[in-house]
């Protein structure tokens, strides 16, 4: 028998979003990943190549391209193919479609790190970006908070005006310093170089989820958010030393390696938490290969593949 291969379909009609979270964190109790990133850049495009292996659990390799203009040609911006490996022999065990994979990791990484850290009684999320991302982050945290209400920003009115056509019920605004003071949960999903997040807007209590940025020169939130906040990440590692959310403040003294508190595979530990109802917790979804390869054998356990 060949290897399985999982469509976006299929996985869409068998997943939930807090069933997915849940197998991440059980992830973080297994063995700790080996994993690798590389990256390829032309201009404005980037190929990320993402590898992990969990002793027991199996391998992964993702490629991710994104390419900013692909939606010119008809394409989304974001694109790539997964591969999961059997862990005892090494045979391909399954080819699984990169969007679904890719969703439900990313949206879950940050649904995972909320649970753990934005206060339970939260009930007003702002979405920054109207893209891909942004709408699985409304689907995964109607999931995690139930009854919130939503919230959208996006520097295009018309791609705000999109997602809440989509989403019955997501308020389109456009003053974006406003609607991050009115919200409990901030999840930023864009591809900016500045940061559009200020920390003097943020308030006691609140969370922040920061998504959009993968690359050395990217941030979604400026220097005072981070030192407001108590900061917390999916992984060290890649995240600390590749993606300018972090690399830039460490760099410039802002903050410093101590002030990251936790990571997932600190779960176990129990101090990735929130502490008190007034601190600001801010959260940066890094995205590593290994949270792809948990996902991977979710799916492949859901639809019944394995």
């Amino acid at each position: 028998m060949g290897p399985a291969f999982i469509s976006y379909e299929e996985g869409e009609r068998q997943l939930e979003w807090l069933a997915m979270a849940k197998a991440l964190e059980a992830g973080h109790h297994l063995p700790r990943a080996e994993a690798e990133v590389s990256y390829l850049t032309r201009g404005e495009d980037t190929a990320i190549t993402l590898s992990a292996w969990i002793d027991g659990l199996g391998l992964a390799v993702k490629s991710a391209h994104v390419f900013p203009g692909a939606p010119e040609h008809g394409a989304p911006n974001i694109n790539g193919g997964v591969y999961f490996y059997d862990d005892r022999t090494g045979a391909l065990k399954a080819v699984l479609d990169f969007h679904l994979v890719t969703k439900w990791k990313t949206a879950a990484d940050s649904l995972l790190g909320a649970l753990r850290l934005a206060r339970p009684e939260s009930r007003r999320v702002l979405i920054v970006g109207a893209g891909v991302v942004a709408r699985s982050m409304v689907e995964a945290y109607g999931a995690g908070f139930p009854g919130c209400e939503f919230a959208v920003w996006n520097r295009s009115v018309e791609g705000a005006e999109r997602l809440a056509a989509e989403y019955p019920g997501v308020e389109v605004v456009t003053d974006l310093e406003a609607a991050v003071r009115w919200a409990d949960i901030v999840s930023c999903a864009t591809l900016a170089k500045e940061p559009l997040i200020k920390g003097e807007w943020l308030r006691p209590g609140q969370h922040i989820d920061l998504i959009g940025a993968f690359l050395p020169d990217m941030r979604e939130a400026d220097d005072e958010a981070m030192r407001r906040a108590r900061v917390f990440v999916d992984i060290r590692g890649d995240t600390m030393e590749n993606i300018g959310e972090l690399t830039i403040p460490l760099s410039r003294g802002v903050i410093s390696e101590a002030d990251v508190l936790a990571d997932f595979y600190d779960l176990p530990k129990g101090i990735f938490r929130r502490e008190s109802d007034e601190e600001i917790t801010l959260f940066k979804n890094g995205g590593g290969g290994h949270l792809d390869l948990m996902a991977c054998a979710h799916i492949l356990e859901v639809c019944g593949a394995t």
